[in-house]
């Protein structure tokens, strides 16, 4: 039914000027805050990857610009921070977030974002949430926002935390999970996993976890590989990248398509992360004696690493040989490869000999921990009991990989989660089993990278190093 005014109501009872009750005005579609919220509603019903739709969709409806970039800070920054949200929306309604339609919830999260994260005015962001209820969902639904909204908007986000986040000194990793927006079990893995290279345990590591949150909570900028002996850095500089701080390979685009980019567009260079690049170096700089002409990356897919790796090897008169298990991942390291061989297999069946190989990278499969600025839905689709399982994969392929090196050649350990159970704890399990296998220093092997613990492991951290969460083992088999 249409919605009468006061003096269309007085007219309705037969006064004067009798005319019909104006029509309520249909909402505009805002096509920004419309693409957000239907990549919500994508994760949530079909499990679908922000970072993969989004793209599509403002290619699709043809956003650009300010559209575009409203539409991304929306879609991500609400992922992102929809843990604080729900704390605050469940502080501002008659029922808990979970009792709410999911349609309804989720376009009420995008406008709490918009009154607590960004500079958008309050009534803008209230009206426009508002207007998108009712455009999608109906107007019932669209009152029901709107007070929701409204008791948001009376709050900064700085003042709702004391209210709705635990006290710090009774529950200090509920504080930070409501605080950052993360699962309780992460903050805790994460605090375990910067534990286990600080002498400090208390008030320090409290700081630091909540600045490695709040890192993850920021959007990551875009790492560009030059592939050596193909691309250079300068050469991305002159595409407008910023030299990086540490891996000589690297360059940050500051702005713009990395496909634009000509050197990338011609597979001479990629998008990579910093510390992706990092750990490859450094298993290339072990020193190593006798042969050196056999790399094996053994689970190769999608290829960032295999592709530099295979760069390199190139230019040092060796070749790779990649594996994945998957035939469309082995795919992709096919297209982003030049010179390596390519193949379709299970690192835990190997159809290789034993004591094959030079070089050895085990990416392994992980909860992808250390990437949670870049997937920002991944922090609540992971669940703390595949850690069992995935550790127990990558102690198979650390055995095999300790298998099918040389005596005295080396393999790098690699996961993007910092978790103490797919890291140090799968590392130290295999070496108790491979007598013949050490591990060796492996912040030695990159020197120009300050903050990677003591040793012998490698630790790379958003919150120090602008990159991933990344860890790096380097295992000697002894000769």
């Amino acid at each position: 039914m249409p919605q009468k005014g006061p003096d269309d109501a007085r007219r309705g009872r037969g006064g004067r000027g009798g005319g019909r009750p104006r029509r309520q005005q249909r909402p505009v579609r805002d096509e920004a805050r419309n693409a957000a919220y239907d990549v919500l509603r994508a994760v949530d019903e079909r499990d679908a990857y922000a970072n993969l739709l989004l793209p599509a969709l403002i290619r699709e409806r043809r956003l650009s610009g300010r559209d575009a970039g409203l539409a991304t800070e929306l879609a991500y920054g609400t992922l992102r921070g929809l843990g604080t949200y729900d704390e605050i929306i469940a502080a501002c309604s008659d029922r808990p977030p979970e009792d709410l339609d999911p349609p309804l919830l989720d376009a009420i999260r995008i406008g709490a974002h918009q009154l607590l994260r960004t500079r958008v005015p309050a009534h803008a962001a209230v009206g426009t949430t508002v207007d998108l209820v009712r455009l999608r969902i109906g107007t019932g639904p669209s009152r029901y926002a709107n007070a929701v909204l409204r008791k948001v908007a009376t709050r900064s986000l700085d003042d709702w935390l004391p209210i709705v986040a635990p006290d710090p000194d009774d529950d200090p990793i509920g504080n930070l999970a409501v605080s950052y927006s993360h699962p309780r079990w992460i903050v805790s893995a994460l605090r375990d996993a910067l534990a286990a290279a600080r002498p400090d345990k208390d008030e320090a590591l409290f700081r630091e976890t909540a600045a490695l949150l709040e890192a993850d909570n920021e959007r990551p900028r875009v790492a560009l590989v030059a592939r050596p002996g193909r691309s250079t850095v300068a050469e991305l500089a002159e595409a407008g990248a910023v030299p990086a701080a540490y891996s000589p390979y690297a360059a940050y685009l500051t702005e713009g398509d990395p496909a634009s980019v000509p050197a990338v567009a011609e597979g001479r260079a990629a998008v990579q992360d910093e510390a992706s690049q990092l750990v490859a170096l450094a298993l290339t700089r072990v020193p190593l004696e006798g042969r050196d002409e056999r790399w094996f990356d053994m689970c190769a897919g999608p290829g960032g690493k295999a592709g530099l790796l295979d760069a390199v090897a190139a230019g040092e008169g060796a070749r790779l040989l990649a594996a994945d298990v998957q035939y469309h991942r082995a795919r992709l390291v096919w297209r982003t490869t030049r010179d390596a061989k390519v193949i379709v297999a299970d690192g835990t069946r190997p159809v290789w000999r034993p004591a094959s190989f030079d070089r050895i990278m085990l990416d392994a499969p992980c909860t992808g921990l250390g990437a949670l600025r870049r997937r920002p839905e991944a922090r609540w689709r992971r669940d703390p009991a595949s850690v069992p399982d995935l550790a127990g994969l990558q102690r198979a392929l650390l055995d095999e990989a300790l298998r099918a090196v040389r005596p005295g050649g080396v393999v790098a350990y690699v996961t993007c989660s910092p978790h103490v159970a797919e890291t140090a704890a799968v590392v130290e399990d295999s070496l108790a089993r491979h007598a013949d296998a050490e591990a060796l220093d492996a912040p030695a092997h990159l020197p120009e990278v300050p903050g990677l613990g003591p040793g012998p492991y490698a630790r790379f951290w958003p919150h120090r190093h602008g990159t991933d969460a990344m860890f790096l083992a380097l295992l000697r088999r002894r000769p």
